[in-house]
């Protein structure tokens, strides 16, 4: 809660608005999101353009509460006890308050920017220097045009020192950051290859990237970074580090491995000092340099700043989805937890509809900068507004304030080993649990006894790249056209509530599966979309009609059958969409029935007809292109005849993803996204900014040494051609991997290196080549990534994607990350 109140008409001066007061009340809170409602009341929130008019959710927004809003113009009806402020820019009026915001307060602020590392760096920053500071800073990533200002906003007089990450993607956004953001101290991570494509060259990304600093007293670098760049450091008090030049700050000249440990010795201010970084993976080290090299900088002592980077604990920087017993779903979070992280796990929890009971256990809250009858009030504030069904408060505060907790279902416990030893009291079944606490109480323990054990083989799930895909998809489209998202064949193997939660949540006009089974499943898990089913069967329509699914009809015995079934049941105008046969000849009327068929609609009382379409056969492939043109004149040919006959309009649609990609003009009233969701177009470049969502993961059973031409797997299938090494994997043709992947057509990665196959694909392992590799029995084995992509696995073998993704089998467990 901000310490210095404003009020409606302060922040109408400060952001210079036009409109009018109907009611001067004080603002505490900024959204953007209507889905994200918080303390609605002293809420203000900005009606933001972008892939989606936020004009168009205010409506939600008042429905919520919220009686505040700044928008590019006011509404056509006068809306009771609103005040509507009237700018030209509606993201500039934000980022405007945040800059003003931030000029009252005179306090140390640091600005990290780079390529890689922003936020682990922000948040290793937070754990060294909490012990001194009060610190206020970013949530997780807000590092955008929209999420710094809502960062900064969070500043109050109890803060003294601030850590903000900023991210851009191309020319002329950094400028608009520094001024909301006025570091006063500089960190560069690593300069990579992100968002190059926003610039002429590398040199205009880091030069914009410098922009962050120019106000700063103090810079700390990477001097190889930089090197060839100094004329574009305003600057003039550096701190630099190096791996490579001896005239560095920071030299450092000899990296060990100790104990899974990686031990560093520097040269600094003449001496020798050394430190211990509890990370053995490359970025981490890079981004611990930095913080060592900020510690340093700053004062601290060499050895005050190895015995506190030494006990840098993990950032968890994604929210992790997986199937719990008992038919509940897990959240995991059990490595972080604090006031701004909980409210987004708590809006990720809120998302979910499998269930209808939601639980929340949390541990105590450190080093957040409030009193702590402050802090468990604001935190009871949260939990309220976001209706939780059950909490359990695992920590002393928590004990001590449980007074404040109004929820029905609330338990608390000393401690984690407490908690653990009445789990079974608390009796969880068909709920999803939020499991959110700070590192010490080891919360992981919670999520081993609560996570349904699984088969090693994991696909795990990006959640955040499925949204990038939507959004990708969504840029294409004129305003107006609405969305289908494909969700069949369990979401093309990603998942069903998990997917389809996620793109209700982000409101998707309408979902399509194959079967009324796979609509009545999204049902029964608290998806409320419309959703179209494909190939319905008249032994199911109770089921259809029960469940308010709306059947696709594509032949005139389908017809006459829900015709009768309506009949019987009493059923008027219920919703179907019809389905036309331009070319693909599966399913569907062909041109010589429309006549008919518009025979049999005429003054029909039973069905309304909710949408038309048809599918395109090959709009990925330019070759051609002439038949998706005459496919495209017979559709339009036969909705036409259909909505003359039927006295209304109706939505149509038949593009796929490749045709919302290659053929704009077709897009129609709505367009049907399907494999392209889950990050493959056929249609596109490799550089479109699509996102594979899925990684499929196994480990190594066991490394055997086998000599030149002995047999490997069934029929003696396999050999190696000089003396060598395999592993055996845990992965075979039962959880999805085909045989036809055998005998070295199939590669996996292992350590970076890729690894062909030897032999026979076995039902529930195979082996795989490492010789000259380190592989050891345990390390982790990639199928597919965003690197090793599901496509080439297709080419391998000869097949398409979709049947790569679709035979994943349901044994193998998936896990949803979502950061």
């Amino acid at each position: 809660m901000l310490s210095y109140q404003y009020t409606i008409t302060s922040i109408q001066q400060i952001i210079n608005a036009g409109g009018s007061i109907v009611k001067d009340q004080p603002i505490s809170t900024l959204l953007t999101d209507s889905r994200r409602i918080n303390n609605p009341t002293e809420a203000l929130f900005f009606a933001l353009s972008g892939r989606r008019n936020g004009h168009e959710f205010i409506a939600e927004a008042y429905a919520a509460g919220v009686r505040n809003f700044v928008v590019k113009q006011g509404p056509e009806i006068k809306v009771p006890e609103a005040n509507f402020l009237i700018v030209e820019d509606v993201l500039e009026a934000l980022q405007t308050l945040a800059a003003y915001h931030r000029s009252r307060f005179d306090l140390d602020v640091i600005g990290i920017t780079g390529s890689n590392g922003k936020t682990i760096v922000k948040e290793w920053l937070y754990q060294l220097l909490a012990a001194d500071k009060n610190i206020v800073r970013n949530p997780k990533s807000y590092n955008s045009q929209i999420g710094v200002p809502l960062s900064v906003w969070q500043i109050s007089e109890q803060n003294d020192l601030g850590i903000f990450e900023a991210g851009i993607s191309t020319v002329g956004e950094m400028s608009k950051l520094e001024a909301i953001i006025k570091p006063t101290i500089g960190v560069l991570t690593h300069i990579g290859p992100a968002h190059d494509e926003g610039f002429k060259n590398r040199r205009q990304k880091v030069a914009e990237k410098l922009t962050l600093f120019k106000n700063c007293r103090l810079l700390i670098h990477n001097y190889d970074e930089l090197i060839d760049l100094q004329d574009e450091i305003a600057v003039k008090n550096c701190f630099t580090w190096s791996t490579k030049f001896k005239q560095a700050d920071l030299y450092v000249f000899s990296e060990t491995v100790i104990s899974k440990n990686f031990y560093l010795r520097a040269k600094y201010k003449g001496n020798e000092i050394e430190c211990l970084i509890p990370f053995l993976d490359e970025a981490s080290i890079e981004n611990a340099i930095v913080c060592w090299a900020f510690m340093l900088a700053m004062g601290y002592s060499p050895a005050e700043a190895d015995k506190r980077i030494e006990r840098l604990s993990a950032v968890s920087m994604r929210l992790e989805l997986k199937t719990g017993v008992n038919d509940c779903s897990v959240i995991d979070d059990s490595y972080n937890s604090d006031i701004q992280s909980l409210e987004i796990a708590l809006n990720f929890l809120n998302q979910q509809n499998q269930h209808n009971k939601k639980t929340l256990i949390l541990s105590d809250i450190f080093q957040s900068g409030l009193q702590p009858d402050v802090l468990y009030q604001q935190v009871a504030d949260m939990i309220r507004i976001k209706k939780v069904d059950k909490f359990i408060g695992v920590g002393e505060a928590l004990n001590k304030y449980q007074d404040y907790f109004e929820v029905a279902e609330k338990y608390f416990y000393p401690d984690t080993s407490i908690m653990l030893q009445h789990l079974r009291a608390l009796n969880f079944k068909e709920e999803t649990i939020l499991i959110k606490g700070s590192r010490s109480f080891e919360f992981e323990r919670i999520s081993r006894v609560l996570v349904q054990k699984a088969h090693e083989t994991v696909m795990e799930i990006n959640l955040n790249a499925l949204l990038n895909n939507l959004n990708f998809y969504r840029s294409k489209l004129k305003p107006g056209v609405k969305v289908m998202a494909m969700v069949k064949a369990f979401s093309y193997g990603s998942g069903t509530f998990e997917v389809a939660n996620i793109l209700q949540y982000n409101k998707v006009d309408y979902l399509a599966v194959a079967y009324i089974d796979e609509g009545v499943a999204l049902r029964n898990t608290g998806i409320t979309l419309p959703i179209m089913i494909l190939n319905p069967e008249a032994s199911a329509f109770d089921k259809l009609t029960e469940y308010k699914l709306e059947p696709v009809i594509y032949s005139f015995g389908l017809f006459d059958d829900f015709i009768k079934y309506a009949q019987a049941k009493n059923v008027l105008n219920y919703p179907v969409h019809l389905k036309i046969d331009t070319g693909m000849h599966r399913l569907g009327f062909e041109d010589f029935e429309i006549e008919t068929l518009c025979d049999l609609l005429e003054r029909n009382r039973y069905v309304h007809v909710q949408s038309i379409f048809s599918h395109l056969v090959a709009s990925e492939a330019k070759q051609h292109d002439d038949f998706t043109l005459k496919q495209i004149a017979n559709f339009e040919k036969a909705f036409k005849q259909v909505e003359k006959t039927l006295g209304y309009k109706v939505t149509r649609h038949i593009c796929n993803t490749s045709g919302i990609t290659r053929w704009p003009n077709a897009h129609y009233d709505m367009v049907r996204l399907g494999i392209g969701l889950y990050g493959v177009d056929l249609a596109t470049a490799d550089d479109t900014g699509l996102q594979p969502i899925a990684s499929l993961k196994t480990s190594i059973a066991q490394v055997k040494k086998v000599k030149a031409n002995e047999t490997i797997s069934y029929s003696r299938s396999g050999s190696l051609v000089k003396d060598g090494k395999i592993a055996t994997v845990r992965i075979g043709y039962a959880d999805g991997y085909l045989r036809a992947f055998g005998n070295g057509k199939g590669k996996m990665m292992v350590r970076g290196v890729m690894a062909p196959t030897v032999g026979n694909i076995t039902m529930d392992m195979c082996m795989i080549d490492v010789s000259g590799t380190d592989a050891q029995e345990g390390d982790e084995v990639i199928i597919f990534n965003d690197q090793h992509r599901i496509e080439e696995l297709a080419i391998q073998i000869g097949t398409i994607p979709y049947e790569i993704l679709t035979n994943v089998s349901q044994r193998v467990k998936r896990v949803y990350f979502y950061e």
